[in-house]
């Protein structure tokens, strides 16, 4: 069994979705950030993604990019980020580890060692924000060959003939967007995901984690409520690092998102 498909036999035994944490490596610092991965895994955090700084970033709103931003500025390197995941991975070694990144920083490396390189660290799975379904074929085979889990994105306009490629691609977890745009803070989340959930079951997709808004509690029981496997929040933790910098604060955050994940 890998990583994810143990934590998802876990939380289901306990009646609970999964609370996935993002944060971005190397933001503000290499040592910051570190302590920053360590706090969201106290407070509770069933699995961990973490962004690979980019320059030109399609997926991320305004809170993430200017992470990207901060840690590119203080020198982040793709190698220091194996380096943080290496760190993360020797601290929690049952915990699930994933990358968010894009495709330039594969292929700047090579794809195929980018991937080895990744798992090497420790990482669990990838995800690739701008490669899409009908690209992914040549991924999710450097993916498999790596031992890593590759992680494709659904949305409820996805087509039914897309939702069947994203499962036979895809391992680990299935990304599904809430809604429409890049990530950000919001007020509100407006799911209706019933026929994307169910259309990622019937193709045999792996559990859906929703991501994109998820800000406040109240965003986790509505998502766990609409019968998502999991979710994960980004901008609001990121958010946390740009206006507090304080480990306790984001483990305080976490612990709180985790107490809504019960079914």
């Amino acid at each position: 069994m890998t990583r994810y498909s143990e934590m998802f036999q876990r939380l289901a035994q306990r009646n609970e979705a999964a609370f996935g944490a993002f944060l971005m490596l190397g933001d503000p610092d290499a040592q910051t950030s570190a302590d920053h991965l360590d706090a969201c895994a106290r407070g509770g955090a069933d699995m961990i993604e973490v962004g690979i700084p980019f320059s030109d970033p399609i997926a991320d709103g305004p809170v993430i990019q200017a992470a990207s931003v901060r840690a590119l500025a203080n020198g982040a390197k793709v190698n220091d980020a194996f380096a943080r995941i290496a760190e993360l991975r020797a601290k929690h070694p049952a915990i699930p580890i994933g990358i968010l990144t894009y495709a330039n920083l594969l292929m700047a490396r090579g794809e195929a060692r980018f991937m080895a390189d990744a798992k090497a660290a420790g990482t669990d799975s990838i995800l690739i924000a701008d490669v899409p379904s009908l690209e992914a074929e040549p991924y999710a085979k450097w993916a498999k060959e790596a031992g890593l889990d590759i992680v494709m994105i659904a949305a409820t306009n996805t087509a039914p003939d897309k939702l069947a490629m994203i499962a036979r691609l895809s391992s680990g977890y299935t990304y599904c967007v809430a809604r429409a745009g890049v990530t950000g803070v919001r007020d509100a989340l407006e799911l209706d995901h019933g026929a994307l959930f169910a259309g990622l079951a019937a193709a045999g997709a792996p559990p859906p984690v929703l991501g994109f808004g998820i800000s406040t509690p109240d965003h986790v029981r509505a998502a766990v409520a609409s019968g998502a496997g999991g979710v994960i929040s980004g901008s609001a933790i990121v958010k946390l690092v740009t206006e507090e910098n304080s480990t306790a604060k984001i483990e305080a955050f976490v612990r709180e998102m985790k107490a809504a994940t019960p079914r």
